[in-house]
């Protein structure tokens, strides 16, 4: 799960979790939790680089632990979100040697700009233009690293939670040895 900051995708995931599917929380969250609480400078107003780079190797960490993990395994960002932050920054084409090793699933699912959900926080302090931004990245860098991107309508939590359950079913019915039509 990707997309636009504030576009429901930490209520979609808790939604996904109350379903029963394992879930792993957003790196950059945690991170700003963690740094906030010690007073640290790892955070994405103060020291882009050092938070860029604690996500990257939480996205790696959480990606590894999660192979133990039975069922789908829905993740509120990745190392391609993380990885695509840091290449924004530098201007290295990191993107396609780090997150190209590490693959998630096919299909990637995008939650869009949504303004009218779009609230700052203690851990979100960017504007939406910065969202925005974002956003534009991860719609470029996903299906350049070959990944199927799905953008999730603009509808209530269960109706997204519905969506991607049916969408993930219907595409396990059709990886099997007998071809979908």
């Amino acid at each position: 799960m990707s997309g636009c900051s504030g576009g429901g995708k930490s209520t979609l995931l808790a939604e996904l979790g109350r379903r029963g599917h394992p879930i792993v929380e957003e790196p950059g969250r945690r991170i700003v939790k963690q740094e906030l609480q010690e007073g640290g400078t790892a955070l994405p107003w103060k020291d882009e680089w050092a938070f860029s780079r604690r996500a990257i190797a939480m996205a790696l960490e959480d990606r590894a632990a999660a192979a133990a993990l039975d069922g789908w395994v829905f993740f509120d960002r990745s190392l391609v979100d993380a990885a695509s932050f840091l290449q924004h920054l530098t201007n290295e084409p990191i993107l396609t040697s780090l997150a190209q090793p590490h693959r998630y699933h096919q299909t990637v699912f995008l939650t869009p700009p949504w303004p009218e959900i779009y609230v700052n926080d203690p851990e979100r302090r960017h504007n939406m233009e910065a969202a925005e931004a974002e956003y534009a990245r991860l719609l470029e860098a996903y299906p350049m690293l070959g990944y199927k991107v799905s953008i999730l309508p603009k509808v209530s939590v269960a109706e997204r939670a519905d969506m991607i359950e049916r969408a993930l079913a219907d595409e396990w019915r059709c990886s099997g040895p007998v071809e979908c039509r």
